[in-house]
């Protein structure tokens, strides 16, 4: 049987990265303070080399891997937080009296997350069924926190669970990412199914409905993954919509063509969907400054310029106080071994982690969700966090959410 992508372990089977401006500082290990140099922009390297260096005369084709340079030194559990890192943009939204306003400002946050990943084309670890990641935020100047709780329901399909929360302002946003892998030729896509739900629980309609934020994500490319150089680029359409305010943004994100195009385009519009009626015009680079258009007036305004961002990191525990199936301590030897260039001892050190996931199933170990529990038919997504979050008082809200999972420090 002739080699491909589809035969190798750790293939490109779940959502890549995209080009990155901060990076996680949970812990001093080699592995969580070293950013993930940019080892192939403007190279020569392809991934195709890279799995014919690996090639010797009566090897094992089940060993064979994806070059190093390749992978990130983070699981998608945690990559999912590159999303949720300016929360003063999300804050901005909530706190903005007008409707429309409002709607603008949930696009512009959600827009603002995809231009934070690492510099290189990087493929984030595959979480392996139960494990699990938490971390927390400590929002400046107001003594409130954030905290998240993401959990890997289903290995076959991939299905990340998440859930991030600020009790102190009434939101929360719960999701599931479902990475499906296809093979382009040169190219590879992750087609990115799953939604996200942002809801501001304490702005409620008539019918005592709380405003929530339907979101879908772009699809992702990876271009030159056999001859030449790696490139990424964002495709397809996303869709954030809001039942209770009747409003809706579709926008696409460009893919460049052959000849003519450009890189990391995209074009918007944001529209009442009662009437019919386009509102605003959404352009420019997703990983640039984008411009939002008033329709009615014909005023354009920078909506993001995302050479000004100031993400913020989240904060996680050390090590020494994660059970085995945290993400961080789970990829632990993987990760140092990224970080020393070491391709063969990450290889080993992956392959041990997903041989204990195989042995597992084959012993028919059942592994049921701990952070999250099966939702009732008609709700969007299909898993919810298991904590108690019908109490009002925000202090409540915030002991069930730390009642659930370890989030904080011992020391706190």
């Amino acid at each position: 049987m002739p080699l491909g992508l589809g035969h190798l372990k750790g293939g490109l089977s779940s959502m890549l990265s995209t080009p990155e401006k901060s990076a996680n500082t949970g812990t001093t290990s080699a592995a969580e303070s070293i950013d993930d140099i940019d080892e192939i922009d403007g190279g020569s390297q392809s991934i195709l080399m890279g799995i014919i260096s690996q090639l010797r005369p009566g090897c094992d084709l089940s060993r064979i891997t994806l070059p190093t340079f390749i992978l990130e030194r983070k699981s998608m559990l945690e990559r999912i937080t590159n999303q949720l890192q300016q929360p003063e943009l999300l804050l901005e939204a909530r706190h903005t009296a007008d409707a429309t306003a409002r709607f603008v400002g949930v696009v512009k946050w959600y827009l603002s997350g995809w231009h934070i990943a690492p510099k290189a084309v990087k493929k984030p670890l595959n979480p392996v069924l139960g494990e699990h990641f938490t971390c927390y935020w400590d929002l400046p100047g107001s003594g409130e926190r954030a905290y998240y709780i993401a959990e890997q329901t289903s290995h076959h399909p991939p299905e990340s669970a998440y859930f991030y929360a600020i009790p102190d302002q009434h939101l929360r946003v719960d999701g599931l990412v479902i990475p499906k892998s296809r093979f382009l030729g040169n190219s590879t896509a992750a087609m990115m199914e799953g939604k996200t739900i942002l809801t501001f629980e304490d702005l409620v309609n008539a019918n005592k409905v709380a405003e929530a934020y339907v979101l879908t994500q772009p699809n992702m490319y990876a271009r030159g993954i056999l001859i030449g150089n790696l490139k990424l680029e964002l495709g397809d359409q996303m869709v954030i919509s809001c039942e209770n305010l009747g409003l809706e943004a579709r926008i696409e994100f460009k893919t460049k063509g052959f000849i003519y195009g450009t890189y990391d385009a995209i074009e918007g519009i944001i529209r009442d969907v009662n009437t019919g009626q386009e509102l605003y015009e959404i352009s420019g680079k997703w990983n640039e400054i984008m411009y939002l258009k008033d329709l009615a007036t014909g005023t354009k305004t920078v909506l993001l310029d995302t050479s000004k961002a100031q993400p913020l990191p989240p904060s996680v525990r050390p090590l020494s106080e994660q059970s085995e199936f945290e993400s961080r301590r789970l990829w632990h030897d993987v990760t140092e071994a990224l970080s020393a260039r070491n391709h063969e001892q990450a290889t080993d050190a992956k392959f041990k982690i997903e041989d204990a996931q195989r042995i597992r199933a084959k012993l028919g170990n059942e592994v049921v969700p701990r952070f999250f529990k099966k939702t009732k038919a008609g709700d969007v997504l299909p898993y919810r966090i298991a904590a108690d979050l019908s109490l009002t008082d925000p202090k409540q809200r915030a002991q069930a959410i730390l009642a659930l999972a370890p989030i904080l420090p011992e020391s706190q």
